[in-house]
């Protein structure tokens, strides 16, 4: 019982604290639509079940030991979310006119595709299910259980920012929101390119 409530309650602030993940839900689900925004949290939490697979097959511990195959996941994250925001960035200086306010749809498997790999190139979370796993979790848990930990993460950031999404579409503050398009594609942007720097920089050092 104690493991469980351990595994539940960081589970819950790893989930609620800012990142990635969070900016990329909220500027989909806010500039683009609720649908996509909750897409995106889906690919989010198959993202988290990646993490998770390769924890419990033992390569969880490979990554946390090896240095440059670390400091390589880091430089591929820090690429990836840099890549994002420099496209925001763009996004926002391509939409100049007014009537251009309404930006262009995106399929279900693009949104799935970039919440998938914002989690799954995202260090931080590597950190957090091998941490979680090897510090946390007992050994001698049966790995029936150990998978069923492994969902509940998954859900939980799907089921987290699936109302992030919720919250950033209602129409009250989609509609207030929407008039500063490009002042909230900038803002994500910067912050994307920011998180990668950061995470660039931690890569060197």
């Amino acid at each position: 019982m104690t493991e469980l409530l351990a595994v539940v309650t960081i589970t819950l602030l790893a989930v609620i604290s800012p990142g990635p993940d969070f900016a990329m839900v909220s500027r989909n689900s806010l500039l683009l639509s609720r649908r996509t925004g909750v897409v995106t949290a889906c690919g989010i939490g198959a993202g988290v079940l990646i993490h998770v697979s390769y924890t419990l097959i033992g390569v969880g511990v490979l990554i946390q030991q090896s240095l440059w195959l670390f400091t390589l996941l880091k430089a591929i994250g820090a690429a990836y979310l840099i890549y994002l925001g420099v496209s925001m960035l763009r996004s926002a200086g391509a939409h100049s006119a007014p009537s251009s306010s309404t930006p262009a749809a995106v399929n279900d498997i693009a949104a799935l595709k970039t919440g998938f790999l914002t989690n799954v190139l995202n260090p931080k979370t590597t950190i957090f299910i091998v941490s979680l796993f090897m510090q946390v979790v007992n050994p001698q848990t049966p790995l029936s259980i150990q998978i069923g930990y492994g969902l509940f993460i998954s859900l939980a950031h799907i089921l987290w920012f699936s109302a992030v999404a919720l919250l950033f579409s209602a129409p009250r503050i989609n509609a207030r929101l929407l008039r500063m398009r490009k002042g909230i594609d900038r803002a994500f942007g910067g912050l994307l390119i920011t998180f990668g720097t950061l995470l660039a920089m931690a890569g060197i050092k």
